[in-house]
């Protein structure tokens, strides 16, 4: 399912930025952009998305500034500045015009400008904090589109089951009009028939062509997708098994027709579960 989550927070050396965003997939698949120093978090970080996310692909992006504070500005070695110093001052003696030495030059020396040393690892509850209020944002957004996604999929399952009722109404009626059309075929042959093996015939014929259980189970799996819906529980890959089943009783209805207008019904049914079959690939 879709989403998307932002956050700016302070941590004890620089100022961060988390970003994570979510699209649609199967499993729950996680790929993260961290700043240098960084990636020694990256599994307690899965474990913060791990904990509230189980489908989706999810990108996380973390921005960290360091302060440039007093506290956190480089300092000046002066013992390796001179160092330098007499160095070049060497080299300029062996030159006919060398030019003076420059401040510039001397401060871009490896050495002359000391990095504070950080501790990464204190930045460490911060970062997890950061990216819990980021993950509870895009939680947020996806509900918003979790309870569209839940409208839709309530309007095909009414849909469904006002299709389902009235084949069932029809169905005495399907049976009837089946063993007319035998009966009248066989008086256009002229053919003298036992009248019990008739009905031994008759009987088989309408058992077969009787899609009595395949309605019965549409309508039960299309109770099981409701009652999905009020579970606290991730339902994807239920619904995903439930849409497979309703699809297989759909194309058993439709094998198994006997006039057009159940085999049209059967068309309908499969049009409404492939699209809450689409939609329910973005439910987790």
């Amino acid at each position: 399912m879709t989403g998307f989550g932002r956050i700016e927070a302070q941590a004890p050396d620089g100022q961060l930025e988390i970003e994570i965003r979510s699209v649609n997939h199967r499993y729950l698949d996680m790929q993260f952009r961290l700043p240098e120093g960084f990636r020694s978090f990256e599994q307690d970080l899965r474990k913060v998305i791990s904990d509230s996310i189980k489908r989706g692909k999810v990108d996380v992006r973390v921005t960290f500034n360091s302060y440039q504070d007093e506290n956190h500005a480089p300092q000046l070695n002066m013992d390796k500045a001179r160092e330098v110093i007499e160095q070049l001052q060497a080299i300029a003696t062996e030159m006919e015009s060398p030019a003076a030495v420059s401040p510039m030059t001397v401060l871009r020396t490896p050495g002359v400008l000391e990095e504070r040393p950080v501790d990464i690892d204190a930045n460490l509850p911060a970062t997890t904090d950061a990216l819990q209020a980021a993950v509870d944002r895009l939680l947020g957004s996806r509900a918003n589109e979790g309870a569209k996604v839940r409208d839709m999929l309530e309007e095909r399952c009414r849909d469904i089951a006002t299709i389902v009722a009235g084949v069932q109404k029809r169905l005495p009626d399907v049976l009837v009009e089946i063993r007319k059309r035998i009966e009248q075929r066989i008086e256009s042959l002229n053919a003298q028939v036992d009248p019990e093996r008739l009905e031994q015939e008759l009987a088989i014929i309408a058992q077969k062509l009787d899609v009595s259980e395949e309605l019965d189970r549409l309508i039960a799996h299309v109770s099981e997708v409701r009652s999905a819906f009020n579970g606290e529980q991730p339902v994807g890959r239920r619904l995903d098994f439930l849409m497979q089943e309703l699809n297989r009783e759909a194309n058993t209805l439709g094998s198994k027709s006997a006039d057009t207008e159940t085999t049209q019904a059967a068309v309908d049914l499969k049009v409404l579960i492939e699209q809450m079959r689409e939609q329910v690939q973005n439910v987790e």
